[in-house]
């Protein structure tokens, strides 16, 4: 049996002891592209015997978000703490052995919290039921990376393991477009000067991937890995927040410093209760939510109640959220508000909305 594990960390050794410069940026893309095709085959292997099935747990509410972190970070307090949920919690390791949902209201929002096991190194490779754990995160809206702040050095040992597994944090899909074609090679443009990938790399990764013959257009600048994620097309980009549990167990000084390095976004004491509406607050805010008001024809709009939605979304996304039924039977929609050109434009399905406005459905 080919040993992939092995493979990839001889590919590895090998970048690491590359000196980087353009001479040799498209061997070091090379190797990139063949370790990335050696974990998807290694994926492959282990999903292919049971493996990487996340926990089957029904999104409900206006949003998702995810627990992430080591063993006894304090994700299950600050479950309870959110939510009022019953997740089981101690001061040991590998309290939570499935995946534990809480609801969180919040400015008229249902935002559901997931609390999953505690990661460990080698979670994407399937250690301590890393795998499950990981999988799951590819339903949620959001990730919040919780770190027990007596441990900081396992915030990179978790985001590498999340990386690992195909998920991308605080990053969009890049920009990026790859036509294969029949004939002609690779032609390659790109609408800005690139600083961080030439066409040999470009080629050079294709190749590795068996792309002989492909338009690439690029309209931003990108690195070999990202790259090499547009090609494999099965990245997950979601938002995230990393946020230090136990901020009473160090100076104030301590913290301010752990807060810089590691680029968190606040500090809690899940078990104090300390913290915890800031906390809710940037869920909310993260997110991207926002409240569209609904009204019935020749009726005044619910001020009272919004519908909640994430931001950019559509009249049809709208309807979809209300009834199974309201797209096929669409008629027309006006709306009053920020999107609105003037007070009940009438508008269809693809209308983009904006947050406060109001919305009146027609159907058939």
């Amino acid at each position: 049996m080919v040993d992939y594990s092995a493979k990839i960390k001889e590919l590895e050794e090998r970048i690491a002891s590359t000196k980087y410069n353009k001479k040799t940026q498209a061997a070091i893309g090379q190797y990139k592209a063949q370790i990335a095709k050696l974990k998807e085959r290694e994926e492959s292997r282990s999903s292919g015997s049971g493996g990487g099935q996340g926990w089957e747990v029904r999104k409900t509410g206006d949003g998702t978000v995810i627990l992430i972190g080591f063993p006894s970070a304090g994700k299950s307090t600050l479950l309870n703490t959110l939510t009022g949920a019953q997740s089981e919690t101690g001061a040991y390791a590998f309290t939570t052995l499935t995946c534990i949902p809480g609801v969180l209201q919040y400015k008229h929002a249902n935002i559901q919290i997931l609390d999953v096991p505690g990661i460990v190194k080698g979670a994407a490779s399937g250690r301590g039921r890393g795998r499950e754990v990981l999988a799951s995160m590819r339903s949620a809206d959001l990730c919040i990376v919780l770190l027990d702040v007596t441990r900081p050095q396992e915030h990179d040992v978790i985001v590498k393991e999340i990386f690992d597994t195909h998920i991308r944090l605080n990053q969009r899909t890049p920009d990026v477009k790859i036509t294969k074609t029949g004939k002609d090679g690779i032609k390659i443009g790109a609408t800005l000067p690139l600083t961080k990938l030439d066409h040999d790399t470009i080629k050079s990764i294709l190749k590795e991937f068996k792309i002989n013959n492909a338009d690439v257009v690029i309209r931003e600048d990108i690195s070999m890995d990202q790259f090499i994620d547009c090609i494999e097309g099965n990245k997950k980009y979601m938002p995230a927040i990393t946020v230090f549990n136990k901020k009473d167990l160090v100076s104030p000084e301590q913290l301010d410093s752990l807060m810089k390095k590691f680029n968190a976004s606040l500090a809690i004491s899940a078990a104090k209760n300390d913290g915890i509406e800031e906390l809710k607050e940037l869920i909310f805010t993260k997110l991207d939510l926002i409240r569209i008001y609904l009204k019935e024809p020749q009726k005044p709009a619910d001020m009272d109640e919004p519908l909640i939605m994430f931001r950019d979304c559509t009249i049809e996304d709208v309807c979809s959220k209300l009834h199974k039924d309201f797209v096929a039977k669409f008629k027309f929609a006006r709306i009053w508000g920020p999107s609105a050109k003037f007070d009940g434009q009438k508008v269809m399905l693809k209308q983009v909305l904006s947050d406060g406005d109001v919305l009146e459905i027609h159907l058939r």
